[in-house]
C-alpha cells in the first residue's frame, strides 16, 4: 500500500514530466495538496514529504487543522465557496484564497486583513465551462471584476482559478484551459499565477500554462465525505 510520500513523488514526477513535454522551465509549476477531509497527521505526513502548500475547502475543519499544526511553517489556501460570514476567518488565517468569484467578497477580505499580515493572495474563480452547480464569476464579468479587485488594498490580484466541466478528453481539457489562459491574457494587469489542473487532467493543465495544480485524490486517496 503507498504512502503519501510515494504518492507526492508519484505526483511530482507527472508535474516535471508535463513540465518538459510543454517545454516549460522546471520547478515552473507548484503542487497545492488539497487536504480537506483528510486528518492533520495526514497534513504532517506530506510536509514531511516535501510539501509546504495545503489547500482546504471548509473553513471550520481548516481553522481545527490550523490550530494542530501551529508547529509546522505550512502556506494555507482557501478554496472552497466563500459565505459573506466567512470572510473575517479568512482574512486572517489564509495566506491565499483562489476562490473569489464577486467584489463583495473580495471588498470584505480586503477590510478584514489584519494589517500585520502581507497582502493577501487572490484569485478570480472562472466559471469557464457554464455549469450552473459550479462557483465562478463569468467570463464576461471578468474584466470589470478584476479591475475592481486589483484596486483594492490589502489584497494582491495573482491570477485566475478554474475548474472545468470534469472530462477524460483530451482536446476538451486542453480547450477549456486554454480558455482560462486567453481570459487571463486578455486583462492586461500584472497576472502571474494560473491555478488549474486536478489529479485528472494536471498534464493537461501545465500544457496550457497553469502555475499551481490542485492535488488530492492522487495524494491522499478517496476522500470520505461522512467525516466532520
Amino acid at each position: 500500500m503507498s504512502t503519501i510520500a510515494d504518492n507526492i513523488a508519484q505526483v511530482a514526477a507527472r508535474i516535471r514530466a508535463a513540465e518538459q513535454a510543454a517545454q516549460r522551465a522546471e520547478h515552473s509549476v507548484r503542487l497545492l495538496a488539497v487536504s480537506k477531509t483528510k486528518p492533520s497527521d495526514a497534513v504532517r505526513e506530506a510536509y514531511a514529504a516535501g510539501v509546504h502548500d495545503f489547500g482546504e475547502n471548509y473553513l471550520q475543519e481548516a481553522l481545527g487543522k490550523q490550530l494542530e499544526l501551529t508547529d509546522l511553517p505550512l502556506i494555507w489556501h482557501f478554496i472552497g465557496p466563500i459565505q459573506s460570514n466567512k470572510t473575517r476567518a479568512i482574512a486572517e488565517n489564509f495566506a491565499w484564497v483562489h476562490s473569489v468569484d464577486r467584489l463583495k467578497i473580495a471588498q470584505r477580505l480586503s477590510e478584514q486583513r489584519p494589517a500585520e499580515l502581507p497582502p493577501l493572495n487572490i484569485c478570480i474563480q472562472v466559471n469557464v465551462s457554464g455549469e450552473a452547480s459550479k462557483s465562478g464569476c463569468t467570463p464576461a464579468d471578468l474584466p470589470a471584476l478584476a479591475s475592481a479587485i486589483s484596486a483594492l488594498p490589502r489584497l494582491k490580484l495573482r491570477g485566475l482559478m478554474a475548474i472545468p466541466e470534469p472530462t477524460e478528453d483530451r482536446a476538451a481539457q486542453d480547450a477549456a484551459f486554454a480558455t482560462v489562459q486567453k481570459l487571463q491574457a486578455s486583462l492586461n494587469l500584472p497576472l502571474d499565477t494560473l491555478s488549474m489542473g486536478m489529479s485528472h487532467d494536471l498534464e493537461s493543465a501545465i500544457a496550457m500554462g497553469a502555475t499551481w495544480v490542485r492535488i488530492g485524490t492522487a495524494l491522499f486517496g478517496a476522500r470520505d465525505y461522512g467525516q466532520p
